[in-house]
């Protein structure tokens, strides 16, 4: 039986890990959630590659990182399309999202990409920019930073998925 402290670690070491080698903030995150827990699906992965570097890598938005772990909590208990079209009003996913929302901020200081980018280089890049993206890599981007921030975003939202939905509503 693997621990719960295990699957942690091979989680963030997988996102880790892939946000090294291949990057895509909110991919590596869903990566390392469905290798370790089957969590997500190909349509979704897809999907979640235009939130990378806050979006379009202006870094002026959401973290990749934590917007991957949302979407990997939201394929768990989000409202489905039939619920919507019906005029459900389900809500359950907020109280998920906001637990790993609340874990980023402290962290971090803020969900957005450009602020989580201050904290860890003292400034922030625009990665569409080729000198900026270049700078960004030399500071340790793929090396320490933002590997780091995959990794966690990535823990957490397991931490979420074995400690609150498992128990509560799976």
């Amino acid at each position: 039986m693997v621990s719960q402290k295990d699957i942690l670690e091979n989680v963030y070491q997988r996102a880790f890990q892939y946000e090294a080698k291949l990057g895509s903030c909110p991919q590596c995150v869903l990566a390392a959630l469905k290798e370790t827990l089957d969590v997500g699906n190909e349509n979704i992965f897809q999907a979640a590659q235009g939130l990378t570097g806050g979006t379009a890598l202006s870094s002026k938005g959401t973290c990749g990182a934590l917007a991957g772990g949302m979407i990997a909590i939201s394929s768990l208990v989000g409202r489905t399309y039939q619920e919507f079209t019906e005029g459900q009003k389900k809500r359950l996913v907020f109280k998920y999202t906001k637990l790993l929302y609340d874990k980023f901020i402290e962290e971090y200081g803020s969900p957005l990409c450009c602020d989580v980018q201050k904290k860890l280089f003292g400034r922030s890049y625009v990665l569409l920019n080729k000198q900026d993206c270049e700078a960004f890599e030399k500071a340790g981007a793929h090396v320490d930073k933002c590997t780091s921030v995959a990794g966690n975003a990535a823990k957490w939202t397991a931490e979420i998925i074995l400690n609150e939905l498992q128990t509560n509503t799976l």
